[in-house]
């Protein structure tokens, strides 16, 4: 009897930490959409492609260690240990590398993650996704398109209207608030705001 619970144990704790390992990548999400209707037409942004992606050294010296480590090194920051994941103030967040807008609050909820969640882009020409085999499931990486900067994974388990979860991590993105918008050359989401 022995021989046959140690085994048995052990699988059930192999299982229970693979399920733990899942759910905590995958939770179930609680509906709290403050988008409304979809749109359908987003704001259309040019990306800078002048943009010229620094050196890893450089990048070094300008990230903290979490913002390399998550940005070029496909890490992941703690949930509910990070500083956007109940950011509730309006504005948009752009990529920490280079500026390049993402997200927008308009399109964020709370997932229950302990992660920032949004629904959608801030437009459509902003994301790369690639296929991630990692922690043995199939998930979808989200980019950045001019950096190329790991930015988190999205799922096809959020809310209506567009029924995506866009986990990111904080470390990736940097705030800047609506009332910043102008000043920092992002005065073409300003109407995103202004409804």
């Amino acid at each position: 009897m022995k021989l046959l619970l140690k085994p048995t144990l052990m699988i059930l704790a192999f299982s229970t930490g693979i399920a733990i390992l899942y759910n905590f990548t995958q939770p179930s999400m609680a509906s709290d959409s403050n988008s409304g209707n979809e749109q359908t037409t987003m704001t259309q942004y040019s990306p800078n492609q002048d943009f010229k992606k620094p050196s890893a050294e450089e990048l070094k010296q300008r990230l903290t260690t979490l913002q390399y480590e998550v940005t070029q090194k496909d890490g992941t920051e703690r949930p509910f240990q990070n500083t956007y994941w109940d950011n509730k103030k309006p504005g948009i967040y752009v990529d920490i590398v280079s500026g390049e807008p993402l997200f927008s609050s308009t399109d964020k909820y709370d997932s229950q993650t302990g992660w920032p969640s949004f629904t959608k882009p801030i437009t459509q020409n902003v994301l790369v996704e690639k296929q991630d085999r990692k922690l043995f499931m199939v998930r979808t990486e989200v980019r950045s398109q001019l950096a190329d900067s790991h930015l988190g994974h999205v799922f096809s388990d959020g809310p209506a209207p567009t029924g995506k979860r866009y986990c990111i991590n904080s470390a990736a993105l940097r705030f800047v608030p609506v009332e910043d918008l102008e000043k920092q050359n992002y005065g073409q989401f300003l109407s995103l705001f202004n409804k």
